[in-house]
């Protein structure tokens, strides 16, 4: 679970920011919460940054959100990624 971790610890210190409250991996709305916000991370204008990010990060990045998805769908297999689940 360190890539689910280290993406929660990044994603409540901008909630932070907005003075939104901390998501917790444990309460299931917050799981479905944060896999949304990783399905949006993975969709290719963000994650290239509309095509600014050069290859090797953006394939990195991918890498990483990959993995974040699947930890979630460890601990709740009904969650669906269409990154995952559909190709």
């Amino acid at each position: 679970m360190r890539n689910l971790e280290h993406y929660v610890t990044n994603y409540n210190q901008w909630r932070k920011i907005f003075g939104e409250p901390p998501v917790d991996i444990s309460n299931p709305q917050d799981l479905q919460r944060i896999a949304g916000r990783v399905e949006s991370d993975l969709s290719p204008e963000n994650l290239t940054c509309d095509g600014e990010l050069a290859a090797d990060v953006v394939a990195k990045q991918h890498r990483y959100l990959i993995a974040v998805a699947k930890e979630i769908k460890q601990l709740n297999p009904s969650i669906q990624f269409w990154e995952i689940d559909h190709v």
